[in-house]
């Protein structure tokens, strides 16, 4: 493009004034230098330009020692070579060391603006690409930006949706207000000590939290009943299990979670409901809520007895490992600190700042 900026650098002084004044009959503006160590000198002033003519045979520092420098320094200057017929050699040496073009001695008028003009032009594209590439990057990173926002926001629309799930069984069932939550808490503080990456915490904190979710469906004459219930009725009770189960497991950010609402009343040793799982047929969401669940149920106070210790719920646990409960949980929840527990619980059971409902405890 007219009023580009050329530096043209060689060591005699005629060449240089047919070829600026060649340049400038075409509208560029020039600078010339007389070899390498001028030119280099001119370049490290701060003076820009936008494409380097050079002589490939000068004194001092000829056109290869100045490419070698030049490109260090200045790595996206576009450098065109000029050279005679018996230096075609070195001229496609110089190629391969970044030179963007040679141009043979002696040349016409016309090959010398159509050399100058391709790498212009070869230069004005690369930018172009530079500045698009950019551009991308940096759309990419917003729109990065925009998709980790809006995950963010969906992650606590499943939050606001657990916890109205959570607070329908509440309302149902007084007497365990608050263990969904306490238990969750327990699970995650478990699955945390275990090393378990954060994603799969959060399925196994979802399993938890739902864990009863199925008693919803149970008839409140069951649920509710003060006095033993009958085998019957025991029976309807077992089938919350499923029924939890049948109702998240639609749910598609909850369809993992839904395993462990199945199977969190079985037993390491095969012996509970309503699968009969054995071991690690088991969910390990699952068995490590059964710690957790046991633990809240003996440290909370019912009608029909009283709260027990931490330290009572720590021996009844190690005392039914391998048969209730997994023997490797078991290990990790044990060298646990009890103050864990009670923190977790005073978190869980105490007034939200907001005065609103803690919601679903967070991972």
């Amino acid at each position: 493009m007219p009023n580009d900026r050329i530096l043209v650098v060689d060591d005699e002084e005629t060449i240089r004034e047919i070829v600026c004044s060649t340049l400038g009959g075409a509208h560029f503006q020039t600078r010339s230098a007389a070899n390498g160590i001028e030119a280099l000198a001119i370049l490290e002033s701060g003076d820009e330009f936008d494409l380097v003519l050079s002589d490939l045979m000068m004194a001092e520092m000829d056109g290869i020692a100045f490419l070698e420098r030049a490109k260090e320094r200045y790595p996206d200057m576009h450098i065109v070579m000029v050279t005679a017929v018996h230096d075609i050699g070195v001229a496609l040496q110089a190629l391969r060391n970044g030179a963007y073009d040679y141009l043979l001695k002696p040349f016409e008028r016309e090959q010398l603006l159509a050399t100058v003009r391709r790498a212009l032009e070869n230069r004005r594209l690369k930018r172009e690409n530079d500045a698009y590439r950019t551009n991308l990057e940096a759309l990419v990173a917003a729109r990065t930006q925009q998709w980790k926002t809006a995950l963010s926001d969906l992650e606590r629309s499943y939050d606001i949706t657990l916890a109205a799930l959570g607070d329908a069984l509440d309302l149902k069932d007084k007497e365990t207000e608050g263990h969904s939550r306490r238990v969750t808490a327990y699970t995650i503080a478990i699955a945390r000590k275990m090393g378990l990456p954060k994603e799969e915490i959060k399925v196994i904190a979802r399993g938890s939290f739902l864990h009863d979710i199925g008693k919803i469906a149970i008839p409140d004459g069951i649920l509710l009943k003060p006095g033993k219930l009958t085998a019957e009725e025991m029976a309807t009770m077992r089938e919350h299990c499923y029924l939890g189960y049948r109702i998240i497991s639609r749910i598609p950010f909850l369809a993992e979670a839904a395993e462990i609402v199945y199977s969190h009343q079985e037993r390491y040793d095969g012996l509970g409901y309503p699968r009969g799982l054995k071991g690690d047929e088991i969910p390990l969401g699952a068995r490590m809520f059964s710690v957790a669940d046991t633990l809240d149920a003996m440290t909370t106070t019912r009608v029909y007895r009283a709260a027990q210790s931490f330290e009572a719920a720590r021996t009844e646990i190690e005392l039914w490992s391998g048969r209730q409960f997994d023997p490797q949980i078991v290990k990790v929840f044990l060298d646990m600190p009890d103050n864990i527990w009670e923190d977790l619980r005073k978190d869980i059971n105490g007034p939200d700042p907001n005065g609103s409902n803690p919601g679903f405890p967070r991972v």
